[in-house]
């Protein structure tokens, strides 16, 4: 099972690639998939690659649920 988290684009440095950041975390990922980014979007990356554009709403709602899972993860352990 893959777990897509929500990656906003931070800078694109050149035309097929775009540098994201999840959770303080940057790293450089492909675009070839989704077309044209721009710093600003989110984007739900797999693999190393980006597999589709999210828009501000859907990216949002998605990162509200992953806090409550890591919220409920945390809780667990302890």
């Amino acid at each position: 099972m893959c777990l897509g988290i929500p990656a906003l684009v931070v800078e694109v440095p050149e035309k097929q690639w775009a540098v994201i950041e999840v959770e303080g975390i940057r790293r450089k990922v492909g675009v070839h998939l989704v077309g044209e980014v721009v710093p600003g979007d989110y984007l739900l990356v797999h693999a190393g690659f980006a597999v589709e554009k999210l828009e501000l709403a859907e990216a949002e709602a998605r990162l509200a649920i992953w806090k409550e899972l890591l919220a409920f993860d945390r809780a667990e352990q302890t």
